[in-house]
Formats: C-alpha cells, sequence, structure tokens
C-alpha cells in the first residue's frame, strides 16, 4: 500500500521542510518552499525493468585493471571535452541557455553514430519537428530512434523494446514518474527521474546523455543532487549574437575538466572549429589603436584572441569600468597597477574591456594583452600588427611566467606572427631551444614590454 504525504520543498537547493518557513535554512532563498504530495511506494517495486546485480566487498588488489573502452562520438570537439568518448554506463549531463544549440548539438551527435543504435526521447518536441531538424542537419541515414515521451515508465519501455546503445533525455526537467505526485520539472520529479536513470545507466552499461535547463543565474536548475549524482556536466555558453559557441566541462569522472570545445552555429547546424585562432582574430585592426594579440590556453588548446580595449574621458565625473569576457575586478586591478606602477593616469578616465569573438577567458596570461590594449587606447597608438604576447601581471609590475610557453609561441609562429613578447623567467627553459623563427622578447617588467611595443625611453 503505498504512503502519500505532503511536505514542502525548496525549489533552489531541494531541501524538505515538514511545513512551510519563509527562508530556507540551507541556501538561504527568501519565499523558496512549495509544498508537495509525495507518494513513497513499497521500496521492493522497481521503476524499471533491469534486474539489480548482487555485489560484495573485495579487496582493492583483487579489482582488475582494465583500459575503459570509450565510444567514438565522431565529433573531435565532444569527444575531447568528454575525455576521449562516452564511457559505457556514464551519465552526462548538458546545459545551456535556451536556443543556445543544446539539442541541435546532440541530435547531430545521434545522427553522426551510424553504427550505433541511439534512442532519443523528446519532451519537448515532436517527432515531426525532430524530422525537420534533422533535415537541416543534412546528415546520412542512421540507427536514431526518435520518440516524443514525458513519462518515465514509458520510456523506460521504450528501452526495453528497441535495445538502444545510448539513450538521450531532451530534457530532463520535462519527464515525470508516477511515484511523485509533483509536477515535472519540480525538485522532486528532477531528483527522481535522474536517480532512476542512473541506476539503469550503471546496471545497464548504456550511457544516457541528459539536457537540461539552467536559471537565471545560469547554473543547472533542479536540486544540486542532479549535478552530484551525473558523471559528467558539460556546459555550452555563447551569445547568441555570435556564431561560436564553446563547450566546457564543469565536472568529469572520466577525464579532465580543463578541455574546450569550440563550434560554430551554421545553417545546417554546428561545425567543428579546428583552429580557433583564425576565427578569433580580425583582419581589418591595422592602424587600430586599442586591441592587442595575446597567446592563451584553454585546456591544452592554444589560440591567439583579440583584446580590444576603449578609454575615453568621463564626461560625467564618475568614470565607468566595463568588461565583456574577462573579470572585471581582475581588470581594476590591472588598472591600479597601470596607475601605480607605471604612472599612468587612467583614475578619471572611462575603461571599456571586451574579448573579441564572445569568448570568456580565465588564463592569467592574458593580462600583458588587456594593460596593453588599455594603454594603447588611453595614448591612441597603434600596435605593430604582427606581434602577440603573454604573460600574467602581478601586483609590483613584474611579469609573471606562465605554463606551456612553448605552445604558445608555436602557435604565433603558425599563425604568422613575427614577434612574441613573453615573462624573462620563462625563457630559461626554452634557451636551447632554437626552432623558433618567430623573434621571442623577454620581459621582466610591464616597463619593459612597453618600451618593446610604444618605444618610449
Amino acid at each position: 500500500m503505498a504512503k502519500i504525504k505532503s511536505v514542502y520543498v525548496c525549489q533552489n537547493c531541494g531541501a524538505e521542510s515538514p511545513k512551510w518557513i519563509g527562508k530556507c535554512p540551507s541556501c538561504g532563498e527568501w519565499n523558496s518552499y512549495v509544498e508537495e504530495v509525495v507518494r513513497k511506494d513499497t521500496p521492493s517495486k522497481a521503476v524499471h525493468n533491469v534486474e539489480a546485480t548482487q555485489s560484495r566487498p573485495v579487496r582493492i588488489e583483487e579489482v582488475e585493471s582494465t583500459t575503459e573502452q570509450r565510444m567514438d562520438t565522431y565529433s573531435a570537439e565532444f569527444n575531447r571535452v568528454l575525455g576521449g568518448g562516452l564511457v559505457g554506463g556514464s551519465l552526462v549531463l548538458l546545459g545551456g541557455e535556451p536556443g543556445i544549440g543544446k539539442s541541435t548539438l546532440i541530435l547531430q551527435v545521434a545522427l553522426n553514430m551510424v553504427n550505433k543504435k541511439v534512442l532519443y526521447v523528446s519532451g519537448e518536441e515532436s517527432v515531426k519537428q525532430l524530422k525537420l531538424r534533422s533535415e537541416r542537419l543534412l546528415k546520412p541515414a542512421s540507427e536514431c530512434f526518435v520518440v516524443s515521451e514525458t513519462s518515465l515508465e514509458q520510456i523506460f519501455v521504450h528501452i526495453k523494446n528497441v535495445q538502444p546503445d545510448i539513450v538521450v533525455i531532451d530534457s530532463i526537467q520535462t519527464i515525470s514518474t508516477e511515484y511523485a505526485e509533483s509536477s515535472p520539472g519540480s525538485v522532486t520529479q528532477v531528483r527522481e527521474c535522474s536517480a532512476a536513470l542512473l541506476k539503469f545507466a550503471k546496471e545497464s552499461g548504456i550511457p544516457v546523455l541528459l539536457i537540461g535547463h539552467i536559471n537565471k543565474e545560469g547554473s543547472i536548475a533542479g536540486p544540486k543532487v542532479l549535478e552530484h549524482i551525473v558523471d559528467t556536466v558539460l556546459q555550452f555558453e555563447g551569445d547568441q549574437n555570435y556564431m561560436y559557441r564553446i563547450l566546457r566541462a564543469n565536472k568529469n569522472r572520466f577525464g579532465s575538466t580543463a578541455e574546450l570545445g569550440i563550434f560554430e552555429m551554421l545553417q545546417n547546424g554546428l561545425r567543428e572549429v579546428t583552429n580557433p585562432s583564425e576565427l578569433l582574430l580580425s583582419q581589418n585592426h591595422e592602424g587600430l589603436s586599442g586591441v592587442a594579440i595575446a597567446s592563451a590556453i584553454e585546456g591544452i588548446r592554444p589560440f591567439l584572441i583579440e583584446a580590444q580595449a576603449l578609454v575615453s574621458t568621463a564626461a560625467y565625473g564618475t568614470p565607468q569600468r566595463s568588461s565583456t569576457g574577462f573579470d572585471i575586478r581582475r581588470m581594476n586591478m590591472l588598472l591600479a597597477v597601470l596607475e601605480k606602477r607605471a604612472g599612468f593616469k587612467l583614475a578619471q578616465k572611462d575603461v571599456f574591456l571586451n574579448i573579441a569573438g564572445g569568448l570568456k577567458v580565465n588564463d592569467p596570461a592574458i593580462d600583458l594583452a588587456i594593460i596593453t590594449s588599455i594603454l594603447s587606447s588611453s595614448m591612441d597608438i597603434a600596435l605593430e600588427r604582427h606581434i602577440c604576447m603573454a604573460g600574467e601581471v602581478g601586483l609590483s609590475g613584474e611579469i609573471r611566467p606562465v605554463n606551456r610557453i612553448e605552445q604558445r609561441i608555436l602557435e604565433a609562429e603558425k599563425l604568422g606572427f613575427k614577434k612574441i613578447i613573453i615573462p624573462d623567467y620563462n625563457l630559461h627553459k626554452s634557451d636551447k631551444n632554437t626552432r623558433f623563427s618567430i623573434e621571442v622578447i623577454k620581459a621582466k617588467k610591464v616597463e619593459d614590454a612597453f618600451r618593446v611595443l610604444f618605444g618610449k625611453q
């Protein structure tokens, strides 16, 4: 006999309370508790038709060490972010802004896997809409089965009938189970459905791809337990006004979280960007001040990005500080370094900073390019076109060494740059390496770099 009870659940973190309270003691959110009716069935009744396997404790030395076989998704960028491909029995969660291209990316991957049987379950679109999207993607015929379904119990029936190699759920917020009385998308439904799918994936060895909504803060919607139980959390980001999309791994139990995949949104789907440097650099900035090229690294991929700055006199007395794609607090710190250590007065000027291409970059090695672009705009002096730089700027004005300097130099050389400014201490590791045809200039302090760039004595 099923037991029915009513509880109050925080829609932000999933905390439960027997009565309504104004402020959640777990996350501090106000007025986030909503009453939900939960019916708990007997533990013996399973949600899906996978028989549980008996397990016993064993010594860790007795566990066989085997190489995990990965499924090729036939997308080099997607494979890179996953750590080499899909692992059997893994649960992957993909989140992103509405309209950013999450469903397009997953459907494109599903259609590419012509040698695997994929079950694509959509709770948001009909099968006719999925057909129209697949025709737009211009992909060859594949073993991709589509169904429009929101009931978790029916989804497991479809899985039993189709016997797929991969299961896609689009999206987890639209799926509901009859063992929880709350509406689809609530904390209880998301938690119960994701837990059932996790159990299915681990017991059957079939990888499951989940598409998730995000809230207004930009994080995955639903309870935090959703991100904890999945094996991989992917974030698909980018400005809808730009063509480029960035795929990052915020969590990955089977690979590095430092990897980065870059796609370009086209009329017929997402195209992989194998050489992002050529796309992120504009070709018409010669003679324009306020533009500096930085050699950055995201994950293990080096690429050159363009930092753009605009410095003007504050018209209303209070100077403005604005940054797009770069941490505003770090920009303020670099402005203080310019003021204190280099003697440039910017306290009464507006400073606007932008990373071209809609990227968000966290690599500290672009600090030197940031302050150079700001100074170039302030002095209205254009930089030499074929020069780039890499270096972290410290509070005392020194240029600190950065990692993987040889990769940065080789990337600049490959794209035709003639000079690169790097930290002085990085040069010692590559003194004996004379294969670079690009001129490598060392700098200890920001004054040394400015002397090279602007000819100040």
